[in-house]
C-alpha cells in the first residue's frame, strides 16, 4: 500500500515480459544482475517491494520507527538502481528526461510534438507509464520512435528498477533522447529517481495555478515547468504570473516554458532546452572516452616500461 496516496502494489506489466534477470552491461564490460521472477504471469501476485510508506503515514500495527526504516529501505534500494540507470545513460551520452504531472495535462500530446518536430534531427525512444492500457505506447509508435508500457496496475509512479527492465527492451541510440512519461499523479513521482538527468514537471493552465504549492515535493524535484495547454487562456481565469510564482516560491531555480501543443507555442524553446541538455551529454560522454582512453594509453606505457 502506497501510505502517500492510498493506492495499491498492484501487477506491473512490461511489455514482452517474461521470467527475467534485470541488468545492465557498462562499457568497462562489468554486467550487474537482478533476478526478478514475475509471478503474476502464472496468475499470482507480484510484489516489486516498490510501496512507498512515507514517514507521516499510517498503518495499524506498524510503529512509526519502524515505517521511517521501511521508506529508507525502499528509497535506498530504488536510488541504487537509479545510479545503474544513470550509469549507463552516462556511458552511451543519453540524455533521459522524466515527464511528471497530474492526469490530463497533455503529457503524451507533447510528447508526440515533440517527437515530430525532433525527426531528422535526435533519435527518441520513449518508456510510457500508465496504470492500464497501451494506448499511449501505441500513440508514441505511431511516430515511428521505439516506445515500451509499463503498466503499473494499481501501482501509482514508476521506479528505477522497472525503467532498468524496459531499457533492455528499446533499441536505444548513443548520444539519443530518453523520454520517460511517468503515470499521471503529482505526489509518489517526486520521491523516486530512475535515473534521469532532469524530472520535467507539466501543469495545463485547466489546472489550478497553485499546483505547486499544493504539490511542492514535485515542483521542487523538478528542473523545468511546462506551462500547457496556453492557448485555452482566453476562455480561463488562470493566471500564469501566480502560478510561476508559486512554482519558484518552492523552488527558486526552475525554468519555466509557455506551451501549446496545439497552436505549438513555445516549441522552440522546448526543443532548444532539450538540444542543450542533449549537447551536454554527449559532451560529458565524448570526455569519459577520452578519459579512459588516456588511462589506458598510460597502463600500456607502464606496462612497456616495466617490461623493457
Amino acid at each position: 500500500m502506497c501510505g502517500t496516496c492510498g493506492c495499491g502494489d498492484g501487477e506491473t506489466r512490461i511489455e514482452g515480459d517474461e521470467l527475467h534477470e534485470h541488468g545492465h552491461t557498462h562499457a568497462d564490460g562489468t554486467t550487474h544482475h537482478h533476478p526478478h521472477d514475475h509471478a503474476h504471469d502464472r496468475g499470482q501476485a507480484h510484489d516489486h517491494g516498490h510501496a512507498y510508506m512515507p514517514a507521516h503515514s499510517h498503518a495499524p500495527g506498524v510503529p512509526k520507527r519502524r515505517m521511517v526504516q521501511i521508506e529508507q529501505d525502499i528509497l535506498a534500494k530504488n536510488n541504487a538502481y537509479a545510479e545503474e540507470n544513470r550509469k549507463l545513460f552516462a556511458e552511451r551520452g543519453i540524455f533521459a528526461l522524466n515527464l511528471v504531472s497530474s492526469p490530463g495535462s497533455g503529457k503524451t500530446s507533447l510528447l508526440v510534438k515533440t517527437i515530430e518536430a525532433l525527426h531528422g534531427t535526435a533519435r527518441v525512444a520513449v518508456i510510457e507509464g500508465d496504470q492500464q492500457t497501451s494506448q499511449d505506447a501505441e500513440r508514441i509508435r505511431a511516430t515511428g520512435a521505439p516506445a515500451v508500457q509499463i503498466n503499473t496496475g494499481k501501482g501509482c509512479h514508476l521506479d528505477a528498477h522497472m525503467v532498468g527492465h524496459a531499457l533492455e527492451k528499446l533499441e536505444l541510440a548513443d548520444d539519443g533522447l530518453l523520454m520517460i512519461e511517468n503515470v499521471g499523479n503529482l505526489v509518489c513521482p517526486a520521491a523516486f529517481d530512475l535515473g534521469e538527468a532532469h524530472k520535467v514537471v507539466i501543469l495545463s493552465v485547466t489546472e489550478g495555478e497553485d499546483k505547486p504549492i499544493k504539490y511542492p515535493d514535485m515542483f521542487r524535484a523538478a528542473r523545468l515547468m511546462l506551462l500547457n495547454k496556453c492557448d485555452l487562456l482566453p476562455y480561463l481565469s488562470f493566471s500564469v504570473p501566480r502560478a510561476i510564482e508559486y512554482a519558484r516560491r518552492v523552488n527558486p531555480g526552475i525554468e519555466v516554458i509557455q506551451m501549446s501543443s496545439t497552436t505549438g507555442e513555445g516549441m522552440d524553446a522546448w526543443l532548444a532546452w532539450i538540444a542543450r541538455g542533449a549537447a551536454e551529454a554527449k559532451g560529458q560522454r565524448i570526455e569519459t572516452v577520452a578519459s579512459l582512453k588516456r588511462r589506458i594509453a598510460e597502463l600500456e606505457q607502464r606496462l612497456a616500461q616495466a617490461a623493457g
